[in-house]
């Protein structure tokens, strides 16, 4: 099937250093190796926890992503693993074991500052995870998550907006999130206040997309008139 191309109304952006084109790309010689590397850097961008990290279960528990690699399960597990073994040993990702009550786990991390930390607090024994208590992580989705608006429309996190923000992921559906940051960029009113108060009024009255609708062409209308007033 021929890619039809980029859409303009999907544009999340995924973060990747520089220096993996300028260094690494050209140094990974197995085709699954650059997928998993590739995916490990769009699946922590999708996280929504201070510390980014993914278990070896994360991996095979993504059919879609595991079935890619071999359309057998069990050679696709062992594929898996051998490209991830190539990925440390190139000292792309990090990997350590980290022991739990309920049994041990393999814990990834980006080879970054916060990586190294991560894995050498794990290898220390003093590593709290927070591993059942994060939410799965939806990659397939077309929304991009909470976190990601704010700092796309708004400015950087803080622990305090950053807990507001969980609270509201877990009160109001995806797209009335999407939806409600839209509008407060379209009257220019970035605040978190503003666009909270936008979805408490569509939990507590009903959301009218009609009302919703003419109040954006009214805000257009003025922005319009206020331009030609200025020429």
């Amino acid at each position: 099937m021929t890619f039809k191309g980029f859409s303009e109304e999907n544009l999340t952006q995924i973060r990747i250093p520089e220096q993996f084109f300028r260094q690494m790309l050209f140094e990974i010689d197995d085709l699954n190796e650059l997928k998993l590397t590739l995916y490990i850097f769009w699946r922590l961008e999708r996280m929504e926890s201070p510390t980014h990290y993914v278990l070896f279960s994360d991996l095979t528990g993504d059919s879609r992503f595991v079935q890619n690699l071999e359309s057998d399960q069990t050679t696709s597990i062992n594929t898996l693993e051998e490209s991830l073994h190539k990925a440390v040993m190139r000292g792309t990702l990090l990997q350590a074991d980290l022991i739990q009550e309920d049994g041990e786990a393999k814990i990834i991390c980006l080879n970054s500052p916060k990586g190294r930390a991560v894995i050498e607090a794990v290898n220390r024994g003093e590593w709290k995870s927070a591993v059942g208590t994060i939410p799965p992580v939806d990659i397939y989705s077309d929304h991009p998550n909470i976190f990601k608006l704010y700092e796309s429309n708004i400015g950087p996190l803080t622990p305090m907006i950053a807990d507001a923000l969980r609270d509201a992921e877990r009160t109001y559906q995806a797209d009335w999130i999407e939806d409600a940051f839209q509008i407060a960029v379209e009257r220019n009113k970035r605040s978190w206040h503003y666009i909270e108060a936008i979805l408490h009024r569509w939990q507590e009255g009903g959301r009218d997309d009609r009302k919703d609708k003419q109040n954006r062409r009214d805000t257009e209308e003025a922005r319009r008139r206020y331009g030609e007033w200025e020429n």
